[in-house]
């Protein structure tokens, strides 16, 4: 059973920087599809980055600012958020699935999710 684990969450000022991790477990993950997502209040679920085995995306919104990055030796995949916004405002999510997709309802494993505030 897969199992997914956020952490790194909280409350920063605009300008600030995170660094969100998400531990893995319930299989190896090497050639899995990993990434974050996030769901600000009254909005849907949105995708920020994606990181596969050869490929990498970001949203645009993000582009320049975040970065994913994955380690397979231990299962996890982190997201680096420099110049956060306001907007970047949410709760953020790790999911993985065995291809590369960016689209939220392909994914069906996701973590607990960790609130990220920013402050203006």
């Amino acid at each position: 059973q897969v199992q997914l684990v956020e952490s790194g969450g909280g409350l920063v000022q605009a300008g600030a920087s995170l660094t969100l991790s998400c531990a893995a477990s319930g299989r190896t993950f090497s050639a899995y599809a990993m990434g974050w997502f996030r769901q600000a209040p009254g909005k849907e679920r949105e995708v920020v980055a994606v990181i596969g085995s050869t490929r990498t995306y970001y949203a645009d919104s993000v582009k320049g600012r975040f970065t994913i990055s994955r380690d397979n030796a231990k299962n996890t995949v982190s997201l680096q958020m420099n110049s956060l916004k306001p907007e970047d405002t949410a709760v953020y999510y790790c999911a993985v699935r065995r291809f590369f997709s960016t689209a939220v309802v392909d994914y069906a494993n996701w973590g607990q999710g960790t609130q990220v505030t920013v402050a203006s």
